[in-house]
């Protein structure tokens, strides 16, 4: 019975540390005040969490050259609470600076920045799942922007997570021929959507503004779009919007940013 317990805490501590980098270490710190103190693990665990969340790590991980992107700011925000709560909206400094002096440039639009996955607070290198890199901070998945059934511009999104629901799918020849050439994986995000919400079309317009204002800073070093919205955006003589290569996963349901 103790080997199975065992076993057991340990795939909890591997699955919180792979989900949000330093939830295996609450969880480790959680059984040793719950042995100590005789108090139940699952009303400690969420009062320890959010403590670590909102008290703890923000001030530590400026000291790994990390800071939190705002949580509450109606200009730059994440798709919903879950992704600070699973400490994934850190960036490095450089980053931050952009992405505010962009959210602050684009209010006067009415378009807003809604982030998606960023990376951890610490070390560089530790892997961001499922994510091939978001590992040093310097990069950082944004929603595009989209219309509602009035063609009224909107910061809904059309799915929960923000990923995986395609823009003008139909145009992207690029995601057919990755998969007919063995990448099963390129259009999986299809299946992390979460649940889709909201009647919601593509805005090709605002789309556009958000990412000729994010590529207009020195420090951004490219851009991840699918190659059919590069062309459709108007957008085919910026050198720093890139193709990611079959490898990854598509880009026609967000953007993929990255500093220098």
């Amino acid at each position: 019975m103790k080997l199975l317990r065992a076993i057991g805490h340990l795939i909890i501590t591997i699955f919180l540390t792979a989900l949000t980098q330093v939830g295996g270490l609450i969880w480790l710190l959680v059984l040793l005040l719950a042995s100590k103190f005789k108090l139940k693990k699952r009303y400690l665990f969420p009062m320890v969490y959010l403590v670590f969340n909102l008290l703890l790590v923000p001030p530590v991980a400026k000291y790994f050259g990390r800071e939190q992107l705002p949580v509450f700011d109606k200009d730059l925000k994440p798709r919903h609470y879950l992704y600070p709560l699973l400490f994934r909206n850190y960036v490095v400094p450089e980053m931050k600076t952009l992405l505010e002096q962009s959210a602050e440039h684009l209010k006067y639009q009415s378009i807003g920045i809604t982030y998606l996955d960023a990376n951890f607070p610490f070390l560089d290198g530790f892997p961001l799942l499922p994510h091939l890199s978001h590992s040093d901070g310097k990069k950082i998945d944004l929603s595009f922007q989209y219309v509602n059934s009035k063609h009224q511009p909107t910061d809904k999104k059309p799915s929960l997570s923000g990923y995986g629901v395609f823009a003008l799918s139909e145009q992207n020849f690029t995601s057919n021929s990755c998969i007919e050439n063995g990448y099963w994986q390129y259009d999986y995000s299809k299946y992390l959507t979460f649940g889709t919400i909201n009647d919601l079309n593509f805005d090709s317009k605002n789309t556009k503004l958000l990412i000729q204002e994010l590529l207009k800073y020195p420090s951004a070093q490219k851009l991840f779009i699918e190659p059919h919205l590069k062309q459709s955006l108007g957008l085919g003589h910026m050198d720093k919007i890139r193709f990611h290569g079959c490898q990854a996963v598509r880009h026609d349901d967000h953007i993929h940013l990255q500093i220098r």
